[in-house]
């Protein structure tokens, strides 16, 4: 039994600090750990403040241990590492759980279906039950311990966790372009096939929107309606004309040259995104922490894509 455990500081504080102090960097660490660097900082300092000296020399772009901060790392990396063992000990011997998660069309047809083999393959005693809605009612129920959707980070009752924003650009078959040589300026786009995703969500971007948010009069001439964004991409891949392409959602078809985009970089980019969220209150299952962490390492590893032609505020 621990005779002094107040002598423990909390331990996302050390794990803040083992992954700056192996970075060398604040920055390099909130990545690391996908929360802001902000959020880095601070636990360094009430870490600081619970032992009660200084653990890094700050610079301006890098950051060193002190004496004390090296006492620190080489005391607690041991007892991380045996706590990681131990951990995945645990959840090898208790066989193969379930976590159940929700997520909309979109997400989980073109962003988790395409890793959950790689995921199955990394952790054998762990099994993700998904089920796919664009209705947040649906996803947002006791039946799921995990769900990715749409917003501004705000549900109440949970906590959110931002894994990729909203970053939106017209994208379509390689053969279309050739077949369409002259798509240069959003403009062009009003005399092309377009394809439109019908949806009860008002605030999701579609054609209209976009071209409205580039200055462009959106008089948009479609030529196929879908009800899902994964079909909608489907569409486009099957030439029959331009949807609208999400960044992260299509990234994969981008890289393998089965989806171009047809403008450049032109996009118009929100203050929206991907959010995973957790219902306050709720159990914190060893598995559902598998899945989570592993959930924060795919987004940590993700494609940035940088403000360009037009950035649009929203809910």
């Amino acid at each position: 039994m621990l005779k002094n455990r107040t002598a423990l500081p909390r331990l996302d504080y050390l794990l803040a600090f083992e992954a700056a102090a192996e970075m060398e960097s604040f920055a390099a660490a909130a990545k690391e750990l996908n929360v802001s660097e902000t959020a880095v900082s601070r636990k360094i300092r009430l870490l600081e403040s619970h032992f009660g000296c200084a653990l890094f020399l700050r610079g301006h772009r890098s950051v060193q241990l002190t004496d004390h901060g090296r006492k620190l790392l080489s005391g607690i990396t041991p007892a991380l590492k045996a706590l990681e063992r131990v951990s995945e000990t645990m959840l090898e011997g208790q066989g193969r759980s379930t976590v159940r998660m929700a997520a909309t069309n979109s997400v989980a047809s073109l962003w988790l279906m395409p890793r959950l083999r790689k995921f199955q393959m990394s952790n054998h005693n762990v099994t993700i039950n998904l089920f796919s809605s664009d209705l947040d009612s649906e996803c947002l129920t006791d039946a799921f311990d995990l769900a990715i959707l749409r917003g501004d980070g705000e549900w109440p009752g949970y906590d959110a966790q931002r894994l990729f924003g909203e970053t939106v650009f017209p994208v379509c078959a390689p053969g279309y372009v050739n077949n369409h040589p002259h798509l240069e300026r959003p403009e062009d786009l009003l005399a092309q096939s377009l394809i439109e995703v019908t949806s009860n969500h008002t605030e999701w971007l579609n054609w209209k929107t976009w071209l409205s948010e580039l200055s462009t009069a959106p008089d948009v001439r479609h030529s196929t309606f879908v009800n899902t964004y994964p079909l909608a991409i489907q569409a486009a891949l099957d030439g029959l004309g331009i949807a609208l392409g999400w960044g992260h959602l299509v990234d994969r078809h981008l890289q393998d040259g089965s989806l171009v985009k047809p403008l450049g970089d032109t996009h118009v980019r929100t203050n929206s995104g991907y959010y995973l969220l957790r219902r306050q209150g709720a159990p914190r299952h060893a598995e559902s922490e598998v899945v989570t962490r592993w959930l924060t390492q795919e987004s940590a590893a993700r494609t940035r894509y940088v403000p360009g032609l037009s950035q649009r505020r929203q809910a």
